[in-house]
Order: structure tokens, then C-alpha cells, then sequence
């Protein structure tokens, strides 16, 4: 027995002595579904895997593939609208879908506006994060599908969420593109008001798709497939445990266990268990690179994503 704890941790000490630590960008600092790093870390899911990872946030897709270029990242836990950028030439791939239809993303309003439809936002100032961001992409969406065109309604990218509740805490905006979980908060503290939620208006979506820079995909695959294990364990994890997720990932967002459990109860559900592309949101992706003017023409859209290290094959 002496001798089979003794090899036992042996084991476990070589493991630790061989830890690959991977650079992993978070497209934003509070979002729900970005939250299974930190759960998978304080679980031993990674580091059962070999990997230790360092987290950074980023606010908007433009700096996390600026950071993918300068050799920064390894992966990014990013949007399914800036897959554009690996199409205009960004060295990453997407290698995992994270998450469907943009439930985690609402358009909120301040609490006294007098806008209380989507159909009076025509010509108004909406905030959101950055150019060819996934916040950019549904505004211009939900100008879209009321029948305005792209430019309906008047889109300014001005940063993260502090900048973009400033503004409309001033009365500089009309109303901002932001994380459920923030916009619950600013309902909490009376400030603001949630008025669309837009997975009601775009069913067939990858909100959030995993990257992996170039260099990482050719120096060490593997590392890439085991933390896509490690990832999708973790996904399992929070499935079975709803306590457990709540607690960690409310620590995560810097929010309440309250307000954590009601994200988890709308947002657990479009976590992909798989991490497998669905046809049908990569043709409304397609679409959507063309609608916002980051392309000329819809790209193919099987150059710009791989499941080949996902943990199981799709099946379709």
C-alpha cells in the first residue's frame, strides 16, 4: 500500500513539474460564459491535464486578436462574430463553439428613458464595445430586422461597460449592448432598465467560439486538445452542480450569488456540451460579417474553424 501512495505521488509531482501554462484572453472581464476557465482552475480540471492557465481580460475583439498577433495569447474565449478577423487575416482558428444564441446579451436602456419599445430606438444612440464585435453586430441586427437597414440605429463603439454605463448614466447614449449579468445589476441599483433580450431575436447564433493562435495550433496541438477536455468537463461540472457554479462564478463576475443564479437558470442552457459548429449559425455568421462592412463578401466559412481537437467527434 506504502508503495503504491508512493507512486501515486510521484505521479502527481511529475504532473505538476510538467504543467504547460497557456496565455488565455477573456473577450470580457464579467460574462457568465466566460466563467469556466475560473471554474475549471479551482476544480483541477486543467492542472489534472497538465495545464495551468493565465488569465487576462479584454474589452472588445479588436484587442484580443491585436494580442493573438503580437504573440500574447494562446487562446481566446472570444465571439462568433469575430471570426471575421481570422478571415481578414488574423493567425488564429476557432476551434470550439462555446455557447448558441446571445441569451448573456441585452440591449438596456436608463430607468427613466421614455423608450420603452425596441421599435422607438430609430436614429438613437446605442453603445457598444468595439467595431466588429459581436455588441456591434446585434445592434446593427436588431436595426436590421425592424426593417431600418444596419445604420437605423446610430451605433457608437466606445469601449467596456464602464465607459458605455457612464454614457448612459449621463444621458450621452440611449442605450447600450451589454452582459445580462451587468445589466441585472444596474436594475438591482436602479439605474437602468433591460429592454431586449436579443437570443428572442437570433435563435441560430455562436455567441462565443474558442480561438487558438496559430503558433499554439503548430508548436503544441495537444495542449490545445487537452484544454478543450479540460474544458468541456468543466461544462459538465456546472451542469450537475448549480450550487457550486453559483458561488465560484459569482466570485468571478464580482456580482451576488442571487444575481449569479439567475444568470446560470438563462444562460447554463446555451453552453455547448460539445463544443460542435452548427450549420445554421455559421451561415447567420457568414451573413453577419458582410452586414457589418468587416468583409466584402461572405467568406467560406470552413477555412476559419476546425473540430478536429475537440474531445469527440461531431455527429450530424
Amino acid at each position: 500500500m506504502r508503495t503504491m501512495l508512493y507512486a501515486a505521488a510521484l505521479l502527481v509531482a511529475a504532473t505538476c513539474a510538467r504543467a504547460e501554462t497557456l496565455n488565455v484572453a477573456k473577450g470580457g472581464p464579467q460574462s457568465f460564459t466566460f466563467a469556466p476557465a475560473d471554474i475549471g482552475l479551482a476544480e483541477g480540471f486543467f492542472q489534472k491535464r497538465g495545464l495551468d492557465l493565465k488569465l487576462s481580460n479584454f474589452d472588445g475583439a479588436t484587442k484580443v486578436h491585436q494580442a493573438i498577433a503580437a504573440g500574447d495569447i494562446d487562446i481566446a474565449l472570444a465571439s462568433g462574430p469575430d471570426m471575421a478577423f481570422i478571415a481578414k487575416g488574423s493567425p488564429a482558428k476557432s476551434v470550439a463553439a462555446m455557447a448558441g444564441r446571445p441569451d448573456m446579451m441585452v440591449l438596456a436602456v436608463e430607468k427613466s428613458s421614455p423608450i420603452t419599445e425596441p421599435t422607438q430606438l430609430k436614429g438613437k444612440i446605442v453603445t457598444v464595445t468595439s467595431a466588429g464585435s459581436l455588441t456591434y453586430w446585434l445592434a446593427q441586427e436588431l436595426s436590421r430586422q425592424e426593417g431600418w437597414g444596419p445604420d437605423g440605429i446610430d451605433i457608437h463603439a466606445v469601449g467596456g461597460q464602464t465607459t458605455q454605463i457612464a454614457a448612459l448614466r449621463t444621458h450621452q447614449s440611449d442605450g447600450m449592448v451589454m452582459d445580462l449579468t451587468a445589466a441585472m445589476r444596474l436594475e438591482e441599483e436602479g439605474q437602468g432598465r433591460i429592454l431586449l433580450k436579443f437570443g428572442s431575436i437570433v435563435p441560430a447564433f455562436h455567441m462565443h467560439v474558442i480561438h487558438a493562435s496559430n503558433a499554439i495550433l503548430a508548436r503544441d496541438p495537444e495542449a490545445v486538445r487537452r484544454f478543450l477536455a479540460a474544458w468541456f468537463e468543466t461544462i459538465a461540472f456546472m451542469r450537475a452542480h448549480k450550487d457550486e457554479t453559483v458561488a465560484l462564478a459569482g466570485k468571478v463576475m464580482g456580482v451576488s450569488d442571487e444575481l449569479a443564479s439567475r444568470t446560470y437558470d438563462q444562460v447554463m442552457p446555451d453552453l455547448s456540451t460539445d463544443g460542435c459548429f452548427d450549420p445554421k449559425a455559421l451561415d447567420v455568421l457568414r451573413r453577419s460579417y458582410v452586414d457589418m462592412g468587416v468583409l466584402d463578401k461572405p467568406p467560406e466559412m470552413s477555412a476559419l474553424y476546425t473540430e478536429q481537437f475537440l474531445p469527440a467527434p461531431c455527429k450530424r
